[in-house]
């Protein structure tokens, strides 16, 4: 299985890679951890944000791998322990289909492509910087996996 993380945004801060390969490269192949980057649209002074919105909605589509199980990252979505992340994977792996996490832009995801995800998962009540997101995401599947193997990186 592979986790797919679309996240609008490019050309992240070395620590941002840096943190997020180094736990996306501990994952093994039965849960692979893959970055997609979607390119942020341009910002004006009097800008649309619905439009803007829609435009990194399509670019997000068209990322989107077939058959994939959709998760939206929103603030206002269910959250989820590490131990209930890992039995969530568990229960992934088991449907035997890749799975997209949505990380929108800095206005959040378009409404209508967040609705259509199968799940929405709060990381947090706070407002995380997306950057920040992806060393986190990374770092918590590597920890939910590691719980599903027995792996001793988690002491929780």
């Amino acid at each position: 299985m592979n986790i797919h993380l679309i996240a609008v945004g490019q050309r992240m801060p070395n620590w941002v890679e840096q943190g997020y390969q180094e736990f996306a490269k501990r994952l093994p192949n039965e849960c692979r951890l893959v970055l997609h980057e979607i390119p942020a649209p341009k910002r004006g002074k009097n800008v649309d944000i619905d439009k803007l919105r829609r435009q990194e909605a399509d670019k997000i589509n068209a990322s989107l791998p077939k058959g994939a199980r959709l998760v939206a990252l929103e603030v206002g979505g269910k959250p989820w322990s590490t131990e209930q992340l890992a039995q969530r994977i568990g229960e992934w792996m088991g449907e035997g289909r890749d799975v997209a996490l949505l990380v929108g832009g800095p206005d959040g995801l378009e409404p209508g492509l967040s609705q259509r995800a199968d799940e929405q998962w709060s990381l947090s009540p706070l407002t995380l910087p997306h950057p920040l997101v992806r060393v986190i995401l990374a770092e918590q599947i590597y920890r939910a996996w590691s719980i599903l193997k027995g792996h001793p990186y988690h002491r929780g």
